[in-house]
């Protein structure tokens, strides 16, 4: 119904930087928010960063925030992870999230979660 596509993961030592993409697309949908997870070996899946879609809010962890950025398009249905002052500790697979309700042809479904595939972000020491 819902298909996310992310991009930007890779390699980066600590100190740098790296830009996520999670691009939404598929049926029609009507976004109530988007936002990025992720789970590092071992561990569960955790709370990064989301936005909302009408307005502009935004929430972090406690752990990224001053050096995380998540914006978005609209148009593109696309949001973005700006990773700035990596630390070894952030290295994870990093999961896009979009919560949205599908159109079913006659009424709109119940919001759902849907999940990207994951990209790997590797931050060396």
């Amino acid at each position: 119904q819902v298909q996310l596509v992310e991009s930007g993961g890779g390699l980066v030592q600590a100190g740098g930087s790296l830009r996520l993409s999670c691009a939404a697309s598929g049926r029609t949908f009507s976004v109530a928010d988007m936002g990025w997870y992720r789970q590092a070996p071992g561990k569960e899946r955790e709370f990064v960063a989301t936005i909302g879609w009408s307005g502009a809010s935004t929430h972090y962890a406690d752990s990224v925030k001053g050096r995380f950025t998540i914006s978005k398009d609209n148009a593109k249905n696309t949001v973005f992870l700006q990773m700035n002052s990596l630390k070894p500790e952030d290295t994870a697979i990093y999961y896009c999230n979009l919560r949205a309700s599908v159109w079913t042809g006659w009424s709109w479904g119940p919001e759902a979660n849907y999940w990207g595939q994951g990209t790997q972000v590797t931050v060396s020491s």
